[in-house]
């Protein structure tokens, strides 16, 4: 068991207030936000409890689209009881298997095939209009490219970036954002957070950020992710496959150049957004695990700005100036 104050709490409401019999509570997971998953176990069977503080995390945002998507039968944990007052919820268990513990080369397809179909859902049967979920609009892409800036070359790097390739990345980044069309994003739609069932997998987890956005943040999110990569050639043919989907279903009108521009475009963005983010988790929040995710992620920032000639500039900057000071950064953290 635990001794600390919010544990505490949280076993306090189970028992007395549920009155539920609790024979164990083990830290299940916690992620890169401020809140904790502990899995319990039960006479009634296993469960797990989400512990998020109410002034750091707000619990009403993940009820609204757990409901939201097991409407449109996207299989999300069953939300069996809530504190909002609190901050805990009681969720159903959907193990400690995610896509990352269960991804080879041999089984990839196949996994991601069900990631895919749960992805077309979540994208083809939520009613942008009447979902009641905010816009990912030019104030929230600007916001998160600015954790890059402040987080990554400000404060871990000390690598100013220059006033006029900054403002002109950001342009081309959040214009190229807002000409797709709008869907709704899980925002975090990756191997972490896609847990692996017996029965209708995948569970999907962690969607309480939840916008209108892009159509290609989620697939890319998912093919060039954060803690596993594939081959150019693999993800290349499972982002046509996704796409000849779309074009089936009338969610996209446009040629597969285009796509593709969208979809590197968009994983830019999101990939300065996660090395910031990571950055931040290691200096302010002390998480510094999640160093070791920045070469990955930096490596896709590279091979892009590669693509694009109207990024030179900022690939330059990274190669020249950022690459170097990361590598003592890495070095000087042992990583």
């Amino acid at each position: 068991m635990f001794d600390d104050l919010r544990t505490i709490s949280l076993l306090d409401w189970l028992e007395n207030d549920l009155l539920m019999i609790v024979d164990s509570c083990q830290l299940a997971s916690s992620d890169a936000s401020f809140r904790r998953y502990f899995r319990i176990k039960t006479p009634e069977g296993s469960f797990v409890v989400m512990d998020a503080p109410p002034d750091k995390e707000n619990t009403e945002n993940f009820i609204r689209v757990a409901e939201l998507l097991a409407q449109i039968k996207v299989n999300v944990p069953i939300i069996f009881q809530q504190n909002t007052v609190e901050g805990f919820l009681l969720l159903e268990d959907f193990g400690s298997q995610c896509f990352l513990d269960q991804l080879t080369l041999e089984n990839a397809t196949a996994l991601y095939s069900s990631a895919f179909d749960a992805l077309l859902l979540m994208q083809s049967q939520t009613s942008t209009e009447h979902c009641d979920l905010p816009a990912y609009n030019e104030a929230l892409l600007q916001r998160e490219l600015g954790i890059f800036e402040e987080w990554f070359l400000h404060e871990c790097l000390d690598t100013p970036i220059p006033a006029e390739i900054w403002a002109h990345l950001s342009e081309v980044l959040i214009n190229s954002a807002l000409d797709q069309p709008r869907v709704c994003v899980h925002r975090d739609y990756h191997s972490r957070n896609l847990m692996f069932l017996t029965d209708d997998s995948p569970g999907i987890i962690d969607f309480q950020d939840a916008v209108i956005g892009p159509i290609t943040y989620d697939l890319v999110s998912l093919l060039r992710d954060c803690y596993i990569s594939w081959s150019p050639e693999l993800i290349e043919r499972w982002r046509n496959d996704y796409y000849q989907r779309l074009v089936g279903l009338d969610l996209i009108a446009v040629s597969p150049e285009q796509f593709k521009r969208w979809f590197d475009l968009m994983g830019l963005q999101r990939h300065l957004k996660a090395i910031g983010i990571f950055s931040r988790l290691h200096l302010r929040d002390g998480k510094s695990t999640y160093l070791n995710d920045i070469p990955r992620t930096l490596t896709y920032v590279l091979a892009v700005c590669a693509d694009y000639p109207e990024l030179s500039a900022f690939s330059d900057f990274l190669q020249e100036q950022v690459v170097p000071v990361h590598e003592t950064f890495r070095q000087s953290h042992s990583l």
